[in-house]
């Protein structure tokens, strides 16, 4: 029998239907496309009312945000996409996959969907990409919720110096492209109180299902340190955002974010409220699925 090997190119070609590897159980949304300056862009949207806008993190998708989701959407829009190469996004030739590429892309999303008084919800590197666009749409975006995040240059910062030089570095990119290594070694460490799935772990892992679409997922750790300039860009604009009502939601029990990188947030964005989730990981909104909704709809209500 002979054997077809597809170029990586192939793994380029657009998808416009769900595929089959999708369980309908646990992901129990519609699939949207829309295109977007040439990438083919996957995203949910769920429910009326106020919208929000999740962001996802690395290396994730919209698949994590599902049950936040199942339990807003009774009165919020909610609405999640995918950046190209993650999920179920496709990107155009040439694109690099780095944070301001991303944040352009969810302006081009916001666009296209005509959203206007977005909460953004951010976690992760949602966090910096959140603020990115919204400081290409002013007036768009109303109020943030932040999830173990940060939006600043660490350059400097010996704790992050070593995860960039690290996870960022030529000897980790190979294996993250390779053998995705992201995903195998990320979701674990960033999931505390409970334990993935072996098909919830399927869902993250075939999303990311060849070396060619890794490539999404292995860039971004260099750029904590390498995307210095992004990072610059956004700092700067954070005063044009900082008097906007703020929830930041925080899993007090993981490596990725300190204490300080919260308080940071909490001084640079005055009008907040906090809530912390004792125990839980990186991936709050995953596994502490109920707290975070609860969070979000108690402080809206207030507001």
């Amino acid at each position: 029998m002979s054997r077809v090997r597809l170029p990586a190119e192939h793994d380029r070609t657009p998808m416009r239907t769900r595929p089959s590897w999708v369980d309908d159980g646990l992901f129990p949304f519609e699939s949207r496309f829309v295109d977007i300056d040439g990438h083919t862009v996957h995203y949910v949207d769920e429910g009326t009312g106020p919208t929000l806008l999740f962001l996802h993190g690395n290396p994730t998708w919209s698949f994590l945000w599902r049950d936040v989701i199942a339990a807003l959407r009774d009165a919020f829009r909610c609405v999640a996409l995918d950046y190209p190469g993650f999920g179920l996004s496709t990107p155009k030739p040439g694109y690099r996959y780095l944070p301001e590429e991303h944040a352009d892309v969810v302006s081009g999303f916001v666009d296209a969907l005509g959203l206007r008084g977005v909460a953004r919800v951010g976690q992760d590197w949602g966090g910096p990409i959140g603020p990115a666009a919204a400081l290409r749409r002013p007036g768009v975006f109303e109020r943030p919720v932040l999830a173990n995040s940060w939006a600043w240059p660490v350059n400097g910062d010996p704790y992050f110096e070593a995860f960039g030089r690290i996870a960022g570095g030529p000897p980790a990119r190979f294996p993250a492209r390779r053998f995705n290594l992201v995903v195998k070694a990320f979701l674990p460490m960033g999931h505390r109180r409970r334990k993935l799935s072996p098909a919830e772990t399927a869902h993250c892992r075939r999303a990311l299902g060849t070396p060619q679409r890794r490539r999404a997922s292995a860039v971004l750790p260099d750029r904590i340190l390498a995307g210095r300039a992004f990072f610059t860009e956004v700092e700067a604009g954070l005063a044009d955002l900082s008097r906007l009502p703020t929830l930041i939601v925080w899993g007090d029990a993981q490596i990725g974010f300190r204490t300080r990188e919260r308080e940071r947030q909490e001084a640079i964005f005055t009008d907040h409220r906090t809530v912390i989730v004792e125990g839980a990981g990186l991936y709050v909104e995953s596994y502490a699925p109920e707290e975070f909704a609860t969070a979000i709809r108690d402080w809206s209500t207030t507001r």
